[in-house]
């Protein structure tokens, strides 16, 4: 699975004109599954991103995880993270995992993320979605946790 971190102060996520899904401080979460990725995948990926300690101290450094500040997760699928852009000027998305197994281990994520964290919000599968987000830093982290198969 893929994804790309970003510490926000706010972030919201709209589809149709509509706010579906917002949080004030914490981390806005692309996440992108991948062809043979599966829960075990979707696990670990965020107990990391939980775990990941890209929030300030009282010190200025960055030794606080998502858990330790009570931030929110802003959780949005986005499958363009599996781009190939090695050839030509069209990038590829075969990487990506087909619909149907995306939104499943999307679907699972963000149970996981709600059972473990107490402020999680979400955009919509497959969705057409405009994010805004004010990015805290910047800090703008990739994560990816590759399948066992690989």
């Amino acid at each position: 699975m893929l994804t790309v971190l970003q510490r926000v102060t706010e972030a919201r996520v709209m589809t149709g004109g509509l706010v579906i899904g917002e949080i004030g401080p914490g981390l806005l979460v692309l996440l992108c599954a991948e062809q043979g990725d599966t829960a075990a995948e979707a696990d670990a990926l965020l107990a990391k991103i939980l775990r990941l300690r890209i929030f300030s101290d009282e010190n200025g450094r960055m030794n606080r995880s998502v858990q330790d500040t009570g931030g929110g997760l802003l959780i949005v699928s986005q499958f363009t993270l599996a781009a190939d852009t090695r050839k030509g000027n069209r990038p590829s998305f075969t990487q990506a995992a087909a619909p149907e197994h995306g939104r499943a281990l999307y679907e699972h994520f963000l149970k996981r993320a709600r059972a473990s964290h107490p402020i999680v919000a979400s955009g919509e599968f497959a969705a057409n979605m405009q994010i805004q987000l004010v990015n805290d830093g910047p800090v703008t982290v990739p994560l990816s946790m590759p399948p066992a198969s690989r």
